[in-house]
């Protein structure tokens, strides 16, 4: 777990129209240390409510909420709360859909049916400033093309030297981290782009070093 054991509790606002799903969210993540549950919200005109109340640093949402969905609320925050991160929430793996919702603002997007250890790096990597999306949604939208993925700037790094053949311990040295924060980095970049294995990922990064170079530089 990358949250720094000094930091303030991230406070979270949970937004969603099934009152089952808010209250199975929330005892799935109420018992993480480092996370705050702040509040629920059953719509969005509620959501927009509560969170000049509540002041939460993220909100996890619906992405299929009745009257404003959640791509709309989405683009309502990144106008009205910049501040305030979006991790959208969704039974649907369709790339229409997050595209749509990344380019409304939203920082993230999962699956629903994730396992909460994909929830819970979602929430870590959204609150580190990066981006994630679930791994079946990640293979779905770049399935036949060659986009650059949503990695951090840190990540693209890892990804350059991964590139060049550099293993952990060299990384370490050459962007001046700990070996197991670029291993960590490793496994957030695999998670997100939805590879399974090392070897996958050494290809990955070969085949599309070019643009991480650049990126790095």
């Amino acid at each position: 777990m990358s949250h720094e054991p000094d930091a303030p509790r991230v406070r979270l606002l949970i937004v969603d129209d099934h009152p089952l799903v808010r209250e199975g969210l929330r005892s799935r993540l109420q018992a993480i240390a480092w996370l705050e549950v702040v509040g629920e919200a059953g719509s969005a005109r509620e959501a927009l409510e509560l969170i000049p109340q509540l002041h939460p640093g993220l909100v996890l949402m619906d992405v299929g909420m009745r009257e404003i969905n959640g791509i709309e609320l989405t683009r309502l925050l990144a106008q009205r709360h910049p501040a305030v991160a979006v991790l959208v929430l969704s039974m649907y793996d369709n790339p229409e859909y997050v595209q749509q919702a990344m380019q409304a603002g939203a920082r993230g997007y999962v699956l629903k049916d994730a396992p909460s250890a994909d929830i819970i790096a979602a929430i870590e990597a959204v609150c580190a400033g990066g981006t994630f999306l679930s791994p079946s949604v990640s293979k779905r939208l770049f399935r036949g093309q060659a986009p650059k993925p949503l990695v951090s700037h840190r990540e693209s790094e890892i990804l350059a030297c991964l590139a060049d053949g550099l293993s952990s311990k060299q990384i370490a040295e050459r962007l001046d981290l700990s070996v197991r924060t670029v291993e960590t980095h490793r496994q957030n970049i695999k998670r997100k782009l939805g590879i399974e294995g090392q070897a996958e990922l050494i290809k990955y990064a070969v085949e599309h070093g070019r643009r991480y170079r650049e990126d790095e530089g």
